[in-house]
């Protein structure tokens, strides 16, 4: 887990992370076109999608697609970019990250898209992040994530720690209660999240009284909600990922572990993911992201509407869509600026690009292309809906080095995890 900083520094370091928080079915594939993203042609603009369709992060990732390709759509809809007509190649990543590589090298060099929107884990991330630099692409990345990262080729529309992992352990401290219980899945999102947690949590005088990990798709967890049992927290702090919820949910309902005696806080659970869960066992459970479907404005309210009238009634929209449907938007500005789809001169006009999303306004923050994000904490309704029962108002300044550690000490925490690993970003299992 690496070293966990403690003193006067660490405390007042988090102490200003969180002041900053408080204060605020397409398939377009196609033969592989010439010229690559030269930007200024007269065919069809290429534009890759990645996400896992199959395996166990389908369950989230497969609604993410649909939101970037309807997003592609409504361009089209408007006359498409440049007068230039927007192609989409979807391509399944598999729950695999070096299916998710293979797959990003393809799209590049074979099938010559101008950007690529995908990934959803941080092991795809960081997997295709070499891709991208070696072959000076861009990537728009959607997902709330553990943070330590910044490149050049990639642009994050969804959460570093400071805009849902930081303020919603100091909503949970202050309202739930202070003995905290962590569970994630087995890579390095789980295992770097829980790292700031935990230096947070003490902090903020609280207690980490149980650390448990299973590995992805796993649903082996009796174990660890036996664990949660005998050590009775205040809270459970959930980072598991993909359908591993659904096993992990069941037991902590068999167990007797309801939200009235032990309410969890989940950072990757949303209302997608309810669909394959029972809504009416986890109302009163609480998730934290900066979008949630119930927001009344309109654009929100627009938005779903598309949504479902696109893809079915009983379809529902959630963060990483709205961050996946944002980010093509923002592209297509950064397009029509630069005159050209040519990467390195879309690059050129990414930073500081502005959006009135469905969550709110959003813009990329010049210095490290995070995006500025409003912050939300959610109360699971039986619906399968959120009750919005905190929110930051306005947009936070993303910050994704926490402060308390420099960032050559992130970098060989990091370190340690994928070489443990043997050189990978997730435990491989036995």
């Amino acid at each position: 887990m690496g070293r966990c900083t403690s003193g006067v520094a660490a405390v007042l370091g988090l102490v200003l992370i969180l002041g900053a928080a408080g204060c605020g079915k397409e398939n377009g594939t196609g033969a592989p076109a010439g010229g690559g993203s030269a930007g200024t042609g007269t065919g069809a603009i290429k534009v890759g999608v990645l996400h896992s369709l199959t395996g166990t992060m389908a369950i989230s990732e497969t609604s993410v697609r649909d939101a970037s390709l309807m997003a592609l759509a409504e361009i089209n809809a408007q006359g498409g970019l440049l007068g230039r007509t927007l192609e989409p190649v979807v391509a399944d990543g598999k729950s695999d990250w070096p299916t998710f590589a293979q797959e990003a090298e393809r799209l590049i060099t074979q099938e010559k898209v101008s950007v690529i929107f995908g990934c959803w884990t941080s092991a795809s991330r960081k997997t295709v992040k070499p891709v991208f630099e070696r072959l000076d692409h861009l990537l728009f990345y959607p997902v709330q994530y553990e943070g330590l990262e910044q490149s050049p080729n990639i642009i994050y529309t969804g959460a570093a720690p400071n805009q849902q992992i930081l303020p919603a352990v100091k909503w949970c401290l202050d309202n739930v209660g202070k003995k905290i219980f962590l569970v994630g899945s087995d890579y390095v999102f789980p295992r770097t999240a829980n790292a700031i947690i935990k230096a947070q949590v003490t902090a903020l005088r609280g207690e980490v009284v149980g650390e448990e990990y299973a590995l992805l798709g796993s649903t082996e967890v009796k174990e660890m909600v036996a664990k949660i049992v005998a050590a009775a927290p205040s809270a459970i702090l959930n980072t598991i990922n993909g359908d591993t919820n659904i096993a992990f949910f069941k037991a902590l309902r068999a167990a007797g572990i309801t939200p009235a005696k032990i309410p969890t806080v989940s950072f990757s659970i949303a209302e997608d993911e309810l669909r394959s869960m029972d809504a009416t066992q986890m109302a009163g459970d609480y998730t934290a992201w900066n979008y949630f479907q119930s927001g009344d404005s309109p654009e929100n309210r627009k938005f779903v509407a598309d949504f479902k009238a696109k893809y079915g009634a009983d379809r529902v929209t959630d963060d990483p869509m709205e961050a996946g449907y944002f980010g093509v938007h923002l592209w297509a500005q950064a397009v029509r600026d630069a005159g050209t789809d040519d990467v390195k001169e879309v690059r050129k006009k990414l930073p500081n690009q502005t959006f009135t999303a469905p969550e709110g306004l959003v813009s990329i923050d010049a210095d490290n292309q995070h995006t500025w994000k409003t912050v939300r904490v959610g109360k699971i309704r039986a619906d399968g809906q959120f009750e919005i029962v905190w929110t930051s108002d306005k947009p936070v300044r993303p910050v994704p080095y926490p402060v308390y550690r420099t960032h050559g000490e992130w970098d060989s925490f990091l370190t340690g995890l994928f070489t443990g690993w043997g050189q990978r970003w997730a435990n491989p299992g036995k």
